[in-house]
């Protein structure tokens, strides 16, 4: 194997090390936009849940009429 051999296998590597790492980049954003607006939701469910319980709605841990 040439040193011109090896300078473009290094290269290559090189080029899909970046591809990969601007990949996982693109995950991770994406990733932390859901991660993001999931916490959103649950924050708005437990202020919904707070709402309903301090308006003396049904108990949350009720039985079902079934049992």
């Amino acid at each position: 194997m040439t040193q011109e051999d090896r300078f473009i296998s290094l290269e290559i590597k090189l080029a899909q090390q970046e591809d990969l790492l601007d990949e996982l980049n693109k995950t991770i954003y994406r990733q932390e936009r859901r991660i993001d607006g999931l916490e959103a939701m649950v924050a708005k469910l437990a202020d919904h849940v707070r709402t309903l319980r301090d308006a003396g709605q049904a108990p949350l841990n009720e039985r079902p009429p079934h049992y």
